[in-house]
């Protein structure tokens, strides 16, 4: 009886001492792997793609990363943060490994959509209204400007801040800027976009169009219904002028002939410089002005993105509104 009971435990003993067994061969086959990818996989190849306003090398500087540090141990998320804060042209960067010792950097880069003055200085954003660039008129030539927004401590590379009680408009100008960029329309903002109303957001598109959008409205829908009324323009040939009111009740829409021009703008100037010109026979020099050419409307693509489901009415444009 004793010797049966002996020969239970030495088996039990021999399990528990397998279990132990199996697990430390489990840890230490880990620590082997773990010490062997400290050791041998280190940066060797640095690759930068989607880049076009930075080059390689200015990306890579910001990055802070070296030949010989570890793939393994390197942070990229604090990678990714050094490169966002000192490039405010990059949207966003991914980072990646490929071993044995390549790191790969996906950047994405921002483009400049509209533009606030500060200070007597005009400060570039994108469509998140992320501040990219600050200089003079040239810098923003031919880009809207947002009027009815305060810029509070406007910073290069941050996110334009407002006042608290203007912290909704600013939310809706980006929500605006999102569905107009989905909608591939970025191109057709000119002169102004105009928050000032508390229930509308009035913009220019193309050259000779204000649209009135209401502030509140779900903006895929509007921008879609935009889409809808300048295809029924061009299909009656109705020129692009005049105001393009979406703020009626009942979900109307509105061509008044009398184009909405915010009070008191006028579109910016840049100035230009004499170009210097061949001398004449009689030995005097002329001096001519040159001024840019006008920026064209660029075209709106024909194939839309993806959008949500058509709405369940149809715009109608008159060939005639009564004006407002």
């Amino acid at each position: 009886m004793a010797a049966r009971r002996n020969r239970k435990r030495r088996r039990r003993n021999r399990g528990r001492f397998g279990v132990l067994y199996k697990l430390l061969s489990i840890l230490l086959i880990f620590a082997a792997i773990l010490v062997g990818c400290i050791i041998f996989f280190r940066v060797n190849t640095m690759v930068v793609a989607g880049n076009s306003r930075y080059t390689q090398e200015e990306i890579l500087s910001a990055a802070g990363v070296e030949k010989g540090d570890n793939l393994f141990t390197l942070n990229k998320y604090q990678i990714a943060d050094r490169i966002l804060t000192q490039l405010p042209y990059v949207d966003d960067v991914a980072i990646s490994r490929k071993l044995p010792d390549t790191l790969i950097f996906e950047v994405t880069e921002s483009t400049g959509v509209a533009w606030v003055e500060s200070g007597g200085s005009y400060w570039l954003l994108d469509d998140k209204c992320k501040l990219l660039e600050v200089g003079d008129a040239a810098l923003v030539q031919g880009k809207p400007q947002v009027l009815g927004l305060d810029p509070v401590n406007p910073t290069v590379g941050n996110v334009l801040t407002v006042a608290p009680e203007q912290q909704d408009k600013l939310e809706r100008l980006q929500a605006f800027l999102k569905a107009i960029r989905s909608r591939v329309m970025t191109g057709s903002l000119k002169s102004f976009i105009d928050l000032s109303s508390g229930n509308e957001i009035r913009f220019g598109y193309g050259e000779n169009l204000t649209v009135i959008f209401p502030m509140n409205g779900d903006f895929d829908e509007e921008t879609y219904e935009l889409k809808l009324a300048l295809e029924t323009m061009d299909e009656r040939g109705l020129p692009r002028t005049g105001t393009l009111d979406q703020n009626y009740d009942e979900r109307e829409i509105h061509l008044l002939p009398e184009r909405w021009l915010p009070e008191g703008w006028s579109p910016l100037e840049v100035p230009t410089e004499p170009t210097q010109q061949p001398e004449s026979s009689g030995g005097e020099t002329q001096t001519e002005t040159t001024t840019p050419p006008e920026e064209s409307v660029q075209p709106e693509e024909s194939v839309q993105p993806e959008a949500p489901a058509q709405p369940s009415h149809t715009p109608t444009v008159p060939e005639q509104a009564p004006e407002q």
